[in-house]
């Protein structure tokens, strides 16, 4: 065991660069992954429910959202507006990591 982690410490002083780079792609999954829950339990919070359901209910605002998601993209090629709205997203669940940690 200890010569599986003398290896892989090595391989990571080999790669820095490499190391930081998916530490960092780690982190920003799991802030949008923190995002992602949170989210969802503040959607069934029982002060939001009711005004939620209603949306959901809305055709006009449904074909607003839809609207605005055609102009995204989760290809890996992704224009400014994609990069955009990633970071939006990776800086707020950052701050909730932060917050609720």
């Amino acid at each position: 065991m200890k010569k599986i982690a003398l290896i892989l410490a090595a391989l990571a002083f080999s790669f820095p660069n490499v190391a930081r780079a998916q530490l960092s792609a780690t982190k920003d999954a799991q802030y949008i992954a923190v995002l992602r829950a949170v989210v969802n339990y503040k959607i069934d919070d029982e002060e939001n429910i009711r005004d939620i359901e209603r949306l959901r209910e809305n055709e006009r605002f449904n074909r607003k959202v839809q609207k605005m998601l055609d102009k995204l993209s989760n290809n890996r090629t992704k224009d400014t507006t994609n990069r955009k709205v990633l970071q939006i997203l990776e800086q707020a669940g950052k701050d909730l990591y932060n917050l609720l940690d």
